[in-house]
């Protein structure tokens, strides 16, 4: 059964850096498109960023030139370089196949606040 699990994570202060880390099982990132998606409180997830099986990658307009998708297929593991982060960005985020999800795995918090 395929396995997602998030990590890094963590409290920051607004401007920092943050890597968060997927790592896929029983899925392979290699040949599925990927998203990292995210949940703030009150409000539904969403896709931030993805990545499809050829390379080409997409961000949401709220952290297109801040956040980096990126993955490596060796250790079929997706991650998301996050920059100058902002207090929005505060939420659960999680990562997906984007086109046959499969079941979502526990997340990673993120709290941006000085």
């Amino acid at each position: 059964q395929a396995q997602l699990v998030e990590s890094g994570g963590g409290l920051v202060q607004p401007g920092g850096s943050l890597r968060l880390s997927c790592a896929a099982s029983g899925i392979n990132a290699r040949y599925n498109d990927m998203g990292w998606y995210r949940q703030a409180p009150g409000k539904e997830r969403e896709l931030v960023a993805g990545i499809a099986s050829g390379g080409g990658k997409l961000y949401a307009d709220t952290v297109k030139g801040r956040f980096t998708i990126s993955r490596d297929n060796a250790k079929n593991t997706v991650y998301l370089q996050m920059n100058s982060l902002k207090p929005e960005d505060t939420a659960w985020y999680y990562c997906n196949a984007v086109n046959r999800p499969a079941p979502w795995g526990q997340g990673t918090q993120v709290t941006v606040s000085s």
